[in-house]
Order: C-alpha cells, then structure tokens, then sequence
C-alpha cells in the first residue's frame, strides 16, 4: 500500500474515532452529575465540610451500591469548596462557572444565612436546584422569586413557631415573652427567634422581646432574670446550654419558680451547643439547678432511631474521629439533612427523566421536590408545597423532681398539624393551668396620664398640656430639620468605612427579617 494511501486511511480513521469517542463523552457528560458543596472548612461550626462530607459521602454511595437510586449510567461528581460562612459561597460559585464553563447540576448548602442569601438567588437565576439543611430564616420561605430554586431538607424556624403555636393552643396562652442571645456571627438563635414571632404575630399574640450578648463580659445574668419579671410569664428561650443553665438559676433566686412562671428552651440542630436542656454539671449549683430545671421544659427535634440510622452515625462518627474532631453528638441535624438532601435530588431526577426532561431542567426538578414524602437517615421526610420540610418535635420535661429524670412528655407531628401529650403528665405550674394576668399589658404598653393631678386647678393642668405639646412639637420640628440637613451633607460625602456589621448585612442580603423591628 502506499504511503500516502496509508496515511489517509489512518486519518480517516482517526476522524472517525474521534467522532464516536465525542459522541461517547457527550453521553457521559450528560449522565454526570455535578454537585457543588458549599459549606465553611472551620470546624467551630456544627455543619462544617468535615462533619458533613462523610454524611453526603454515605448517601452517594448508598445510592450506587443499592443500584436503585439513580438511574443506570447516572453518577455524582462532588466538589467541596469554602463557604467561609460568608461571601466566599457565591465567589466560589461564580469561579466555578467562570473557570470551567459550565454551570453544577446541583447545589448542597450554603447553611448561613447571609452565604445562603446571594447564592440562592443566582441558583434560580441560573436554574440550578439549590437544597440546604439550613436558610433556615423566615425571609428565605417567600419561595414566589428570588429564592424559588430552594428547598430546604431542615425544619424551617417558622416549622417551630408551628410547633410552639399548637403548644400554646393546648394549654390557652396568647402571651409571651421571647429571649434570645444574639452574639454569634451566624445568628441562629435571632432567626428562631424571628421563626416564632412571626407566627405568633400572625395570631394576634401578645409578646415581649429581649435580647443579651452571652459573650459579653459585663452581661449581668440577674438583670435579664429582673426584665422578664416586666414581661409575660410564658418565656420561650434560646441561648446556650451554660446560659440557660444560669439563667434558670437565678430565675429560682429571685422567685419565679414557685408556679406563677413557665419556661421553654429551645435546643436547637439536636445538638448540645445549643439550649442543652440538661441540669447535671457536676458543680455545686446541681442541686440548685435540678429544682429550678422541674420548671423548665426543653423543645427539640423528634427523633426516630432506625437500624439503618445506627449504622450511619458510626461510620460519620468515625470519619469525623480521624479528623481529630471528638464530642458528643457527630449526627446533628445538618449531617442527617444533607444526607437526605442527596436522596430527594434522586427521586426528584428520576421523575424529570421519567417525563422527557433532563438534569439540566433544574426547575422541573424543585418542583418534584415539593409535596413528597420519603424515607431518610432517621425516619421519614416530608417537604411542603411551598419547599420546606414539615417539622416534627419534642417536648422534654421532668418527671420525676426527686430525681432529676427528664423524658418525653410530649410530640408534634407537623404535617399532620398534631400534637400528642404523653399521658399522666403533671405540669409544674399552679394547678396545672398558668395564670395568665391579661391586665399586664397596661405595664409596659398603657401610656396614659395618671388619674391625680396633683391638686392643680383644671385650667393649670391643661395649661401645662398645651405648653408641653407646643414645646415637644418645636422640638420635633428643629430635630428633623437638624436630621434631614445632616442627611444631606453626608450623602455628598463619600463614605470611605463601610459598615459591616450584622445588621448591615442583614439589610444587604435582603433576607427581609421580619423581627428587625421587634
């Protein structure tokens, strides 16, 4: 054969392979699914990427052994980055894109709010599937928009607000006081918080809201004890374990324990970093702590303990042990969540191919995560229509004084809307029914004059009205024009400092908190 007839064979066959190799990749491109995680390296927190990889890793690969779980040929690619908590989420996002020209298949996280914020508007921007064992704010459950592409795998704070509401219905409260710490960067308990007041707010309750820096070096626990003593006698809590503690010690000091008083401690993410609803230190307050805890009950997530579940916690628990991480709880919320966020992103698939779509149809896929039920890490799973997992909770409270043991003592189901009392539970204030003292309000809300004047004349006193309205309003007056006149001149200045605190942030993510103003 000649040369140059053996030459051209060679490159014809070469174009043809490289035809159908082509035709093979694109094949294989089409059936990878490219998953990007977004959560922070920083191991502070209780969903960093070391605790949660081995959960998403467990879920993967209980998919592809199962052979059931996603269609054949079908396989994830998952890519960790630094969320930093922070603007680092949607940098990492954008970079992705940029460098590598192609958009993921699915995102896993960020848990923050003010990470989640930015990154969930460009998923639906972008048309990416975006679910995330947190976002848990009540901003982020206006799903009609910017935020449509997601769906959280988490209880919402509005879910507990539910909860507590079934809670107070029970037992014919429409008041309460609510106090939180708002002191870490991510502010969890601020958003709880908010999750229950505006479901509260929603019923026309009456509340009252205060709020401290645990971390404060001058914070005086018996001070916060003294402004409850102004407030409902309902207090619904969220701090730390240790400032809980603290707080119903000095509550029991100044008297609030004796039945007129019910408190409630959130525990948030089934984790003891947060409301750890237990009394025992093993310090000389135990025995202190113990009868001021008979009149505290603790809310927390419902769990359900399958084999399945058994199994799972071991292995992240040893996964998360090699990284040199040890305490008490390795399968908090945000593990099981993102286990199970991997588990409905395959159901959702599978129905969008069964339809004629594609793993590029990100929004045909959200909406088959929407109103499904199915069966997670640690029990069953079910989202709403609107994106958001129901909630079911705990109730935790002593049973035995003498003793100190607290158990359950009572159960909400949130998609059922239900909520089951354990039988023969004797709640710890008067009677078994609080005396609610409607008259409070007038307290702090009641700004009308007092009665006497005082043994002024008549026209004296409305002398003495007039003159103060006239004098408040010149007041008012030069105030505003002060105001907006320094506005003016500020706004010529460029402004060389920006403030980048919490509320700041809070303004610039438009997570829209409605309990700002509270």
């Amino acid at each position: 054969m000649p040369p140059w007839l053996l030459g051209s064979l060679c490159c014809v066959l070469a174009a043809r392979a490289a035809l159908g190799g082509g035709s093979w990749g694109e094949k294989e491109e089409e059936k990878l699914i490219r998953v990007l995680v977004l959560l922070p390296r920083d191991d502070a927190y209780l969903f960093s990427l070391g605790r949660v990889r081995p959960a998403i890793e467990y879920a993967v690969r209980s998919l592809r052994e199962s052979g059931a779980g996603l269609p054949p040929g079908y396989a994830f690619q998952l890519t960790y980055e630094d969320s930093a908590c922070g603007n680092r989420a949607l940098f990492s996002l954008v970079d992705m894109v940029a460098l590598q020209r192609r958009r993921p298949d699915l995102l896993l996280g960020p848990v923050c709010e003010y990470a989640a914020a930015p990154v969930a508007r460009l998923a639906a921007h972008w048309d990416v599937p975006m679910l995330s064992a947190g976002a848990l704010a009540a901003g982020f459950g206006a799903k009609g928009g910017e935020y449509s592409h997601l769906t959280r795998v988490a209880p919402a704070y509005a879910k507990m607000g539910e909860m507590l509401l079934a809670l107070f219905r029970h037992h014919q409260w429409n008041r309460a006081t609510l106090l939180y710490s708002d002191s870490n960067p991510e502010r969890s308990c601020y958003f709880a918080m908010e999750g229950v007041h505006v479901v509260f707010q929603e019923e026309a309750f009456h509340m009252a809201v205060h709020s401290f820096d645990e971390t404060s070096r001058h914070l005086d626990i018996d001070d916060v004890v003294r402004a409850l003593q102004t407030g409902e006698r309902v207090v619904i809590m969220c701090a730390s374990g240790d400032t809980i503690r603290n707080i119903m010690l000095a509550a029991h000091r100044q008297g609030m324990t004796n039945g007129d008083y019910a408190f409630f401690n959130i525990e948030l993410f089934n984790s003891s970093s947060y409301g750890n609803g237990s009394w025992r230190r093993g310090d000389k307050h135990d025995l202190e702590a113990k009868k001021a805890y008979s009149y505290l009950q603790t809310v927390t997530l419902l769990r359900t303990v399958k084999p399945e579940f058994e199994k799972f916690s071991l292995e992240v628990k040893s996964s998360v042990q090699k990284q040199g991480l040890h305490e008490d709880d390795y399968a908090n919320m945000f593990v099981e969540g993102f286990h199970d966020a991997i588990l409905l992103y395959a159901l959702a698939l599978q129905e969008v191919l069964k339809i004629g779509f594609s793993k590029k149809d990100g929004e045909k896929i959200v909406q088959q995560t929407r109103n499904r039920t199915y069966e997670g890490i640690a029990g069953q799973v079910s989202i709403d229509a609107n994106g958001d997992r129901y909630g079911d909770f705990s109730v935790i409270g002593m049973t035995d004084p003498e003793a100190g043991t607290q158990e359950v003592i009572g159960d909400y189901f949130g998609k059922e809307g239900r909520f089951e009392i354990r039988p023969n539970v004797k709640y710890p204030w008067s009677h078994g029914r609080l005396r609610l003292d409607e008259s409070r309000i007038s307290e702090h809300t009641n700004n009308t004059p007092c009665k006497s004047s005082g043994g002024l004349g008549e026209s004296a006193v409305t002398g003495i009205v007039v003159g103060a309205l006239l004098g408040a309003g010149l007041l008012m007056a030069f105030y505003f024009f002060r105001k907006k006149y320094r506005i003016t001149i500020e706004r010529r200045t460029q402004q060389e400092d920006c403030n980048m605190g919490k509320h700041r942030q809070l303004r610039e993510d438009s997570i829209r908190s409605h309990f700002s103003a509270a």
